[in-house]
């Protein structure tokens, strides 16, 4: 029996003994390991790194700075910024940028408060709501009075104007917090909502997104010139962000803002774009975002049905899809590709004249880290940029009970050195110069699409030079004319010495700085004329050598020496 027995176990196959000993596991254990395993896939999907915020002690990552290291400016500034020196700790149950990004979303728990709310009329008809929070408002609660523009009518307290992300408004948890932390402080704060965002409808044809700046730019002059002694300092998150940015490389000096702060700007639309499409996590953000732009559609569908197609935005599965059917068309830009690239603030970071920090973490699940323009943040002296390893999306949640945000503390503490240095004093000299022209790549040249004055877009080619000689003209004699009408106020004495110049010899000077500014400009384009010739003569040399390899040879001498000359 016993030799029986060895036989058959001998002729068994080697996975039956395998299920077999198998079978002999306890069902528990299986159900354990495919738990584990589970975990494990969720620990990876949500991106947690809570193993290695416990084995650190949850001592936190430091901020890296990136600045311009010769920039006096911010040198000053950040030798008083102690917050971004310090490390930032993430709250431990929240360790996950996915985890902090929803808890901000659906759960997170912001303070009481309380607007005044007013509303401003632009000159195409639209309506923008302005939410503005003052210290007594945080205190002692909301007052009898309606307007609160009657409350701090002339006064020098700094006011901070806030513009929220992609389809938020006032009441987002993010912005009460940074309203009522700053408020808190002592300053103003004026929350400008989007147009048909904070409970007011539209009352245009036009619409907001992520590039149009003529909002923020009537909001931020219509302050300046109802409190021309408060120093105006700009707030912007997520999409708001890139909107501040384009807005200060537009405007460069010519900006009423003495600071400025960006939360988690997307910078570059079409990597953004290509990011949240890229994995399966930042899709479910894709359609949340759609989802979100398909109700603030629907709250104006009697408007938007006529403008778009509406039977398109209501099928859109993703924003891309949204951006094509209804915000390009609202824009007037010809492709959505044409509105990611035209409304990017990666191409203004070099013309920002303002103390700006930016602030972003390197695993937002919304805005990537790859479309931060490292390079040109460093090179402005104006700009820092400050990285955090972890936060999420607008989150930066700090602290056991998740109760506050660490952004908000680092844009308080940078408005507030800025505000004791004598920089205020600087930037209000230096309003009304002139802005410097934005660096335009040749993509973005005819046949393409121009941004004109009213923030619309149009499709038109290069001006003609004799069109750019006109305006030169017409600025000289606009210019001489305004000289002339300023003199006879000086006395008579100036009024016989401007007798003396008739007005073909004022004309005759416009002519000839026309000339001047005219003459390096030809002095340049002569030179490229000349480098396109060589470029020709060697194109046709490589043809010719790759074909006939004699003949190559013998118009090398001749290439030579037309080089040479």
């Amino acid at each position: 029996m016993d030799c029986q027995t060895s036989a058959a176990k001998a002729s068994a196959s080697p996975y039956d003994l395998l299920f077999q000993a198998l079978a002999l596991i306890p069902v528990f254990h299986y159900f354990l390991a495919a738990f584990f395993i589970f975990l494990i896939f969720l620990y990876n999907f949500f991106e947690i790194h809570f193993l290695h915020d416990f084995l650190t002690l949850f001592r936190g990552d430091h901020v890296t700075l990136t600045y311009n290291s010769r920039s006096v400016l911010c040198q000053s500034v950040l030798s008083r910024c102690q917050i971004l020196h310090e490390r930032y700790s993430v709250t431990p149950w929240l360790s996950s940028p996915h985890l902090q990004t929803a808890f901000l979303s659906f759960f997170g728990s912001a303070p009481p408060v309380t607007y005044r709310r007013h509303l401003f009329h632009a000159t195409d008809g639209g309506t923008i709501a302005l939410d503005w929070l003052t210290f007594f408002d945080v205190v002692e609660g909301p007052s009898r009075m309606i307007d609160s523009s009657a409350a701090i009518k002339g006064a020098k307290t700094p006011i901070v104007i806030v513009i929220p992300g992609l389809t938020s408004d006032s009441a987002s948890a993010y912005v009460k917090h940074l309203a009522f932390k700053v408020a808190r402080k002592g300053w103003n704060v004026v929350v400008s909502n989007h147009r048909g965002l904070g409970g007011v409808s539209l009352t245009s044809d036009c619409c907001y997104n992520a590039g149009w700046t003529e909002d923020v730019r009537k909001i931020i002059d219509h302050i300046h010139c109802e409190y021309p002694e408060a120093p105006l300092y700009a707030v912007g998150t997520s999409i708001g962000a890139n909107i501040l940015v384009k807005y200060l490389g537009e405007d460069g000096t010519n900006s009423p803002l003495v600071g400025a702060a960006t939360i988690c700007s997307p910078w570059d639309l079409l990597i953004c774009d290509r990011f949240i499409n890229r994995r399966p996590v930042q899709k479910i953000y894709d359609r949340v975002l759609t989802v979100g732009l398909q109700g603030y559609a629907q709250l104006h569908q009697s408007i938007l049905s006529h403008l778009a197609d509406w039977d398109s935005i209501e099928k859109s599965r993703s924003v891309r899809d949204f951006d094509n059917h209804a915000t390009r068309i609202l824009g007037k830009f010809e492709t959505v590709d044409t509105y990611y690239r035209r409304s990017s603030s990666t191409n203004y970071v070099q013309n920002v004249s303002v103390p700006l920090l930016c602030i972003n973490a390197l695993d937002d699940p919304v805005c990537t880290s790859e479309a931060i323009p490292w390079d040109e943040c460093r090179a402005n002296e104006n700009i820092i940029l400050a990285t955090t390893t972890h936060g999420g999306h607008l989150a930066f949640y700090e602290g056991i009970t998740a109760s506050s945000l660490w952004w908000v503390k680092a844009v308080r503490e940078f408005f507030g050195v800025l505000s004791t240095t004598p920089f205020i004093k600087e930037r209000q000299e230096m309003q009304g110069s002139t802005v410097p022209n934005p660096l335009q790549s040749s993509i973005d040249q005819g046949p393409y699409v121009n941004v004109m004055g009213d923030g619309m877009v149009a499709a038109m080619g290069n001006e003609p030079i004799d069109t750019l000689l006109e305006d030169i003209s017409n600025e000289h004699m606009i210019q001489s004319k305004k000289d002339e009408d300023t003199v006879p106020e000086r006395g008579r004495s100036v009024e016989l010495t401007d007798k003396l110049y008739s007005e073909k010899d004022i004309l005759q000077q416009a002519e000839q700085n026309a000339k001047d500014l005219i003459v390096p400009v030809q002095g340049r384009i002569d030179k490229l004329s000349r480098r396109s010739r060589q470029s020709i003569w060697l194109l046709a040399y490589i043809a010719i050598i790759t074909t006939w390899p004699f003949v190559g040879s013998v118009l090398l001498s001749v290439l030579k020496r037309r080089f040479r000359k």
